[in-house]
């Protein structure tokens, strides 16, 4: 998407991420801190599983360099804003999502270099020193994420009865948002789309859909609430494919290294709207018990 588009997406997801906060309350991100087993284990998926997959999905496929160096750059990448929508969307532990983004940001501000410098070596044989702007995706996480949802919490303590109001429309809205999103992201590749989805269709896919399949069944195996495994699975799963794309063409100074992040961009949808749709008819039996989350 063009500079105007992502400048109206960004409007658009802080005014989501407000209304999302209109039904958060500091409870929620208590029980994250009290209870910190499913922070720990969904940033174990996207620190170290995530990496690991795309490492592994290179090395099956026999990818070309320069894929191959696309799929580790993308797996190295947080999650972001859209993440946390779409664990909205779909009735995940909404607190946890954005505690994971929150987080993971501040981590991959460190992790990022060393994988994809081992990426550089590992398929290309280069050596280029690897720098991610960190201050720009601090302030980034916090006019789009952290400001937005604090103010709507603040809203929502001061108000109730207008936060319960706007929580359907705040859904619909945030479905709108996702719809644009995926015809901006087709729109914006519709001319090398063909091209695009042959070289990096697969290894693109095959991350979106293992990474967020193990995440749910991590999750599930060590006796997390459902809403808090999906909010782990769209973590692992969906990444920021935007960041993706501007270290390879900046940091990196190659474009050809974004042509994954670029289809993932599109495909990661596809497999949410399965998510988001798969979830509706599973309903109750899902809030998080306390008590088993020690």
């Amino acid at each position: 998407m063009n500079t105007t588009s992502g400048i109206i997406l960004a409007i658009s997801l802080i005014i989501i991420m407000f209304g999302m906060g209109l039904s958060l309350s500091l409870s929620d991100f208590k029980r994250v801190l009290v209870y910190p087993k499913a922070m720990i284990i969904g940033l174990c998926c996207q620190i170290i599983l995530l990496p690991l997959l795309g490492y592994l999905i290179t090395l099956y496929l026999n990818l070309s360099p320069t894929t191959a160096i696309g799929v580790m750059l993308l797996a190295a990448c947080p999650g972001g804003p859209t993440s946390n929508m779409l664990s909205y969307l779909a009735k995940g532990d909404l607190a946890l999502s954005v505690s994971l983004t929150a987080v993971s940001s501040m981590l991959t501000i460190l992790t990022i270099p060393l994988i994809v410098q081992f990426a550089l070596v590992e398929f290309a044989n280069q050596s280029v020193a690897v720098s991610v702007d960190a201050f720009t995706m601090v302030l980034q996480l916090l006019v789009i994420v952290i400001i937005p949802v604090g103010i709507g919490m603040w809203v929502k303590g001061k108000f109730p009865s207008f936060a319960q109001k706007m929580e359907k429309p705040v859904k619909i809205a945030s479905a709108i948002i996702f719809i644009l999103v995926v015809v901006g992201v087709t729109l914006s590749i519709k001319d090398v789309f063909m091209s695009y989805l042959k070289e990096a269709g697969l290894p693109a896919i095959l991350l979106n859909i293992s990474t967020m399949t193990l995440g749910f069944l991590f999750a599930l195996a060590f006796k997390l609430s459902r809403p808090q495994a999906i909010s782990i699975s769209i973590e692992t799963g969906i990444q920021n494919g935007t960041l993706a794309i501007t270290l390879a063409t900046i940091a990196l100074n190659n474009a050809e290294y974004s042509i994954v992040p670029a289809i993932y961009g599109l495909l990661m949808f596809v497999t949410a709207t399965v998510i988001i749709f798969l979830r509706k008819p599973l309903g109750v039996k899902d809030q998080p018990s306390l008590d088993k989350q020690t």
